[in-house]
């Protein structure tokens, strides 16, 4: 139920930001065509966010005859976890991370990089997927996924605006337009940061370990993770860098962006609180 709320509250949001940037550009009419839009792009992210999030990472299906090992892995973690079988993706980039994306368990996909098959033993994989499989029973992937998809449309809005401006009645530049652009883009990232709780990391954690068994795999995975993915850049995140707080390591190059949504809490913590579990 929480997930639920807490899922209707960011749509509203959305909205909300939708309708005020709307009404600065064009006043009522501008209001009711924004909400229109904002309305539909919720009803649109709810639906398809997740197939989008896989078509930004050119992410490929597999099977047990593809990817024997990894789909096994999640198959027997799925089950492990009481959990419908996932739909299970690769995605070829060399930069170690993993995701889960979709509406519901029943609608759930976990995808994972080259790089992090290539990287990791099969026990700690293992601890990754179980961490990407909690936040699927924990029903967080819908709101992470949705606040992912409408970031971009809240970018294209903004867009619209610094192209085509609002304008006031004596027919001059509208400085609410220009100083509502100005702070659309903090505003999006913070309604990402506060939509999407650093604490849930840390209880997938906790879910992860508990459901394959092993606290330290899932340590010693994110530690080595830590290690490569900063010298090997994500391209699909650095394009659509709200996507960042769907992975297992924030995976963008370091910078304003990086800080900008810090979703993730410090690496060194979540390793340490992990051993204390195995302890």
């Amino acid at each position: 139920m929480f997930s639920w709320t807490k899922t209707a509250v960011l749509m509203a949001g959305i909205l909300a930001l939708f309708g005020a940037v709307g009404g600065a550009l064009g006043g009522a009419q501008g209001m009711l065509l924004a909400l229109a839009f904002g309305a539909c792009t919720n009803l649109f992210a709810y639906w398809f966010s997740d197939k989008m999030v896989l078509r930004m990472y050119n992410a490929q299906e597999v099977d047990e005859t593809s990817a024997p090992q990894y789909y096994g892995i999640v198959r027997e973690l799925a089950g492990r976890a009481g959990l419908p079988m996932p739909r299970v993706y690769l995605i070829d980039e060399p930069q170690p991370n993993a995701f889960a994306t979709g509406r519901n368990p029943q609608h759930a996909a976990v995808a994972a990089t080259t790089g992090i098959l290539q990287l990791l033993t099969a026990r700690e994989i293992r601890g990754v997927m179980a961490h990407e499989l909690t936040h699927v029973k924990h029903r967080d992937i819908l709101i992470s996924t949705v606040a992912a998809t409408v970031a971009g449309a809240i970018s294209s809005l903004a867009q619209f605006g610094f192209l085509f401006g609002g304008r006031s009645d004596d027919n001059r530049p509208n400085p609410a337009v220009q100083l509502i652009l100005l702070i659309l883009a903090p505003v999006a990232a913070m309604l990402i940061q506060f939509a999407i709780s650093r604490a849930r990391e840390f209880e997938a954690d906790r879910g992860g370990a508990e459901i394959a068994g092993d606290p330290n795999a899932l340590a010693d995975a994110l530690a080595k993770i830590e290690a490569y993915a900063q010298g090997a850049p994500l391209p699909a995140a650095e394009a659509h860098p709200a996507t960042a707080q769907m992975m297992i390591i924030n995976p963008l190059a370091g910078g304003g962006l990086r800080g900008l949504f810090a979703t993730h809490p410090p690496t060194a913590e979540r390793i340490a609180r992990l051993r204390a579990l195995a302890g």
